[in-house]
């Protein structure tokens, strides 16, 4: 299982594809005061910008959204600022500082559904590692890539890492204010083309059992078949992920994910079973076809020992037809 070092966490060199995207994103649940969030900053300098995408799950079950673009021709990476959003880098591949401070329309977390109020927001946290970058630098190697490998580095970056961490500081909503002091979540970054549209489907997932099981990846479908690419840390030990088996019980319109069944299958033939019962639901997507749903999920880890459960996302991309179904069934 790859761990990346430090010069990771700053930005890679440009290359000359228009699509050439540098990402960062970071999500995170409090359950104590029931709020969360998902965060996103692309940096795309062959375009001349800069976007971020915020999303807050707020305590009660709504969801408020902040988006911002800028303009931008060079790299940055120890200080990123969108709009009202700030990513500052405190020690790279250890600590980051998240802040914000604006006016943002409010919406219930359902799928479909449009903002019908506003709220002001502020929030000032900060994300420290539990785990080591785990990923790929995107870099040639000796062994050639598999098929499905080749096809996905052309569509959603070719280098990528993943981290798992705990937030400490608050989030405040109109004034009323709510501590997290040790809430889970995962972090990432990826840098290469990054064309939404490109991959008829995938399925992304990342968990916290606890602060001693934690699991991300994805699978993505490609024109050669299914890529199963992820890791699972357990108990101080990293891990790449073989193969995730799915099957999921949507709600009634045959696209919102409302429970997922998981079975992760690590390289060393290790099985996890989890149950995913999706919380709330955002669709963060949806342009040209592509549907993105984000979906909240308490994960619970099926094993004979003492009940393990967390939190984290399932996420679910889909590339619709002219009929508005998947072209890809949600399995």
């Amino acid at each position: 299982m790859p761990i990346l070092d430090t010069r990771h966490d700053l930005g890679h060199p440009v290359e000359g594809d228009s699509a050439w995207s540098e990402s960062y994103y970071f999500n995170g649940f409090d359950p104590g005061s029931d709020s969360g969030l998902f965060t996103r900053i692309g940096i795309r300098p062959n375009e001349g910008t800069m976007d971020v995408g915020l999303s807050v799950w707020l305590p009660g079950g709504d969801i408020a959204e902040y988006r911002a673009v800028v303009e931008q021709r060079e790299m940055v990476d120890t200080v990123l600022d969108v709009g009202a959003v700030r990513y500052r880098m405190v020690e790279p591949m250890r600590s980051w500082h998240l802040t914000f401070d604006a006016g943002v329309p409010v919406r219930i977390s359902a799928r479909g559904s449009r903002s019908d109020h506003d709220a002001h927001l502020r929030l000032d946290l900060r994300f420290d590692s539990l785990t080591p970058p785990i990923g790929t630098d995107g870099q040639a190697t000796a062994r050639p890539a598999s098929t499905e490998s080749a096809d996905a580095a052309g569509t959603t970056g070719k280098g990528h890492f993943e981290q798992a961490g705990t937030w400490t500081g608050w989030l405040e909503v109109d004034g009323r204010r709510h501590h997290w002091d040790g809430a889970l979540g995962n972090r990432d970054r990826s840098w290469g083309p990054r064309n939404w549209g490109g991959p008829p489907m995938w399925r992304w997932f990342s968990i916290n059992v606890d602060e001693h099981l934690h699991f991300g990846g994805i699978r993505l479908g490609t024109g050669h078949g299914d890529l199963h690419r992820g890791w699972v840390f357990d108990d101080g030990r990293a891990t790449s992920v073989a193969e995730w088996q799915i099957r999921t019980e949507p709600s009634g319109d045959g696209l919102t994910q409302r429970t997922v069944h998981l079975t992760v299958i690590d390289k060393q033939g290790r099985r996890y079973e989890l149950l995913g019962d999706v919380l709330r639901v955002a669709d963060i997507g949806r342009s040209s076809g592509t549907l993105i749903n984000e979906g909240l999920t308490r994960w619970t880890l099926l094993d004979d020992g003492p009940t393990r459960s967390g939190y984290g996302i399932a996420e679910y991309l889909h590339q619709l037809g002219d009929d508005g179904r998947p072209v890809v069934a949600v399995e």
